[in-house]
């Protein structure tokens, strides 16, 4: 390792040696990620790392490429090869060779690990902007990806975005208190994932599986969490009634229930 014998050197050192940024910030395993914004005026994302002799910070913007790359002078490699199919005289002869699709599968697997931290800190909008973002790169390169093997490389994944963009959406409507549309997207989300045309993959069982799984999770958190109507509530309170032998009670619940009711 050369020896940093000048101050010149030495103040270079200093500004690239990440331990004031190390001990400032104690790793926490269930609470290592953190919002900055950056520099560059550029809001992004930390990670704390600790893996055993190695320790540091991981960063990536919240908007635009993770990496705060600008791929072919534009925000996405996906914009580029996407203008270049609106400029192209010959739409229906337009093709993405291998190098093509390679940088896009690329910027979809820095997306997805964006889209997964996000999800971790509940930054529930940037998860469905990437999800959809990484939704028409896979209907992209399925539509126009000049192999086979490149078409169809991405659609194994599709089990997995769908639930990840239905699991942000619906806690979105959640946040906002609209219960029946959380769970309408849920219900909506797991027929499109049933509808899917099977890959000859593990991994699309195997993320098919997890997803119905996971949503069935998400539903069963909705429907305990989820406010009782007035009609709901009229009778849960009625069958307390009737359980307690309170039958005076019971018969004006009842009346209130069978009036609501009508009014509805």
């Amino acid at each position: 390792m050369e020896h940093l014998e000048s101050d010149k050197s030495s103040k270079v050192g200093k500004e690239q040696d990440l331990s004031p940024l190390i001990e400032g910030w104690t790793f926490d395993p269930n609470s290592n990620m953190r919002k900055i914004k950056g520099g560059d005026g550029v809001q992004k994302v930390q990670v704390r790392v600790d893996q055993g002799a190695f320790q540091g910070i991981l960063q990536l913007s919240l908007d635009g490429r993770p990496d705060g790359k600008k791929p072919h002078g534009c925000v996405f490699a996906l914009d580029y090869y996407l203008d270049l199919l609106h400029r192209s005289d010959d739409t229906e002869g337009f093709t993405l060779d291998s190098a093509a699709c390679q940088e896009l599968f690329e910027e979809g697997a820095r997306v997805y690990g964006r889209y997964s931290f996000l999800l971790q800190i509940k930054d529930y909008e940037r998860v469905v902007r990437d999800t959809e973002r990484n939704m028409e790169l896979f209907r992209f390169v399925n539509t126009y990806g000049k192999s086979d093997e490149d078409r169809l490389n991405l659609e194994k994944w599709w089990p997995y975005i769908l639930r990840i963009n239905a699991t942000a959406r619906s806690m979105l409507a959640q946040t906002c208190g609209d219960y029946e549309r959380a769970l309408e997207i849920i219900a909506e989300v797991r027929g499109q994932i049933e509808d899917l045309p099977e890959v000859d993959a593990e991994e699309f069982f195997d993320e098919r599986k997890r997803s119905h799984e996971a949503l069935d999770e998400i539903e069963e958190s909705l429907q305990s969490h989820r406010p009782l109507s007035p009609a709901e509530k009229l009778e849960q309170d009625l069958q307390e009634a009737v359980e307690k032998e309170d039958f005076e009670r019971a018969a004006t619940i009842r009346d209130e229930l069978n009036e609501l009711k009508k009014s509805g």
